[in-house]
């Protein structure tokens, strides 16, 4: 009589399972290194999270050496940059993005009271390249030209280097003794600067410079203007010209209440700086509704706050003595801001225009070949050149969002492009990895941990002057924000994988250098796999390429 089976456990058929292991292994792991999507978002290429694993490990110097590799201006992006790396950071979905653009203002505060400078480049290449225009994207291929051993000079119509970040962006958001010692590094470095220095004609400039390729980075300085019928034509203002002014120490006289037409980050500027100079009354004045709005949400936000009041769906007509007659529109079915026929009166001594600007590339336009697309130039994405061989263009001047930090990556983008055209090379660019989901990564291994923020001077405070309204992190809380980084898709060594598997197949090789997989003891049953928290470990079939 056969006894009854009493085991709890069913025993697999061996023969044909399709369990986590089968009797031949069908699948194995693999380290692999995915793009973190705070690097991916980053218009000026910086390899974000190795910044921050480095200020992790304690080595402060070295985060910001990397950063400047990519980036020579942490102080300044740390305060003006718009931050799209947040914007993607997988963080943001656990509890909150992790505060980078802090961090970055922290090291480059940092390396400016410590005195760090740029390695000087090991070699001279004996070539010369011209820069036009000292603003972000001028600036940062110089700098990264530079260091590639070429002899650079930049001509610029300013008094001093900085283009927008200095006659543009205000004070309380970009002090200037900061902008002029990052700035102060490229001289450091060997950056000729030649100021109050317009190119009226490029082609003889380059001849007589002897100047082997060109860089063209000039700025969007030129405001553009509506015809506002008013009996006196001195009250009303371009915003850029008003910027810049001010931002040159003077104190123009704008009354007791002032309109800003437009409704991009030029004009929260404006009307911010409004109410510095004494506005009791700034108020926006924009065609279409506040979700149609340009200016990023930090802009309105601070404007608002500083008391500047919007003035959404109306679009000025005519000004007399001191009223302004302003049409109220609506948005039609396309979506398109159109007129109602009611008008109502708003009260102005001075109407500030910040509807755009244009990049000044009149002088570019007599040279045979150069092809234009409005007021910027056409270039080969690809490369950065324009039509014409050897003269490279960027930022402002070519067809872009213009911010500091696009700005910025155009100039290195430029910069490797223009060596490798030097050397008579093709530039080819790096592949890149794919970029790590959130639901790739097992966030059971990250806890909550609150994001740290900056402070703020309170309203009566920053209404006293040009003082800087943000406070930056202590060292604490650097440390804090770049201990929150989940290492996305990159091993940080956290020995889940070492001590998950059942088979000891995974083998540390020292710190730093990760881990390696012991394939003659593997069985690929992914529990290594299963457990990464960061998603540095992929299945794949038996026989695939490691």
């Amino acid at each position: 009589m056969t006894s009854e089976r009493r085991d709890m456990t069913v025993q697999p058929d061996l023969s044909a399972s399709q369990g986590r292991v089968a009797p031949v292994r069908s699948r194995r792991p693999i380290y692999l290194d995915m793009l973190p999507p705070c690097n991916a978002g980053c218009p000026a290429g910086e390899n974000i999270q190795e910044w921050l694993r480095l200020i992790k490990a304690g080595q402060a110097e070295a985060a910001w050496r990397q950063l400047v590799a990519d980036n020579p201006f942490p102080a300044v992006h740390g305060r003006v940059c718009y931050h799209p790396c947040e914007t993607a950071c997988n963080r943001k979905d656990l509890d909150a993005a992790v505060s980078i653009h802090s961090v970055e203002r922290y090291l480059g505060d940092l390396a400016i009271d410590n005195g760090w400078q740029f390695p000087k480049p090991r070699r001279r290449s004996g070539r010369r390249v011209l820069v036009v225009g000292a603003g972000p994207s001028g600036l940062s291929a110089a700098y990264h030209l530079a260091r590639l051993g070429h002899e650079v000079e930049i001509f610029d119509a300013g008094d001093l280097p900085g283009g927008m970040m200095r006659y543009g962006i205000p004070e309380y958001r970009l002090p200037r003794d900061v902008l002029d010692a990052e700035i102060d590094r490229l001289r450091e470095l060997g950056v000729a600067f030649r100021q109050n220095s317009p190119i009226k004609d490029l082609l003889a400039t380059q001849a007589e410079g002897r100047f082997d390729a060109v860089f063209v980075a000039v700025g969007a300085h030129i405001s553009k203007r509506v015809d506002i019928p008013s009996n006196d034509a001195s009250r009303v203002v371009d915003a850029v010209s008003f910027l810049r002014d001010v931002a040159s120490g003077e104190r123009p006289v704008i009354g007791r209440r002032v309109a800003v037409y437009g409704g991009g980050n030029t004009a929260m500027d404006a009307a911010r700086v409004a109410r510095r100079l004494g506005a009791e009354e700034s108020v926006v004045v924009y065609r279409r509704a506040q979700e149609h709005m340009p200016a990023h949400a930090e802009e309105l936000e601070g404007a608002q706050t500083e008391g500047v009041k919007m003035n959404w769906l109306r679009t000025i007509k005519e000004m007399h003595d001191e009223d302004l007659t302003v049409e109220i529109m609506e948005i039609d079915e396309d979506g398109k801001a159109r007129g109602t026929g009611r008008f109502e009166k708003l009260a102005a001594d001075t109407v500030i225009l910040a509807l755009g600007q244009r990049a000044d590339t009149e002088f570019l336009r007599a040279i045979p070949g150069m092809s234009f697309h409005d007021d910027v130039v056409d270039v080969d994405p690809h490369s950065l050149m324009t039509a014409v061989p050897g003269i490279f263009a960027g930022g402002d001047a070519v067809p872009s969002d213009r911010t500091v930090t696009i700005g910025t990556g155009h100039g290195k983008k430029a910069a490797r492009r223009i060596d490798a055209y030097l050397n008579n090379e093709e530039w080819v660019p790096p592949l890149k990895h794919p970029v790590v989901t959130i639901d790739q990564m097992n966030l059971w291994y990250f806890g909550d941990h609150g994001r740290r923020q900056h402070e703020e001077a309170e309203v009566e405070q920053r209404m006293e002057g040009f003082g800087e309204i943000v406070s930056g992190l202590t060292d604490e809380e650097a440390n804090f924000e770049a201990q929150r980084c989940l290492s996305c898709g990159n091993c940080f060594e956290c020995d889940g994988c070492f001590g998950a598997c059942p088979e000891d197949a995974v083998i540390k090789l020292g710190k730093g250098n990760r881990y390696r997989f012991d394939y003659e003891l593997c069985t690929g049953c992914a529990t290594c796999y299963e457990q990464c928290p960061v998603h540095a470990i992929e299945m794949i079939p038996e026989g695939g390429a490691r």
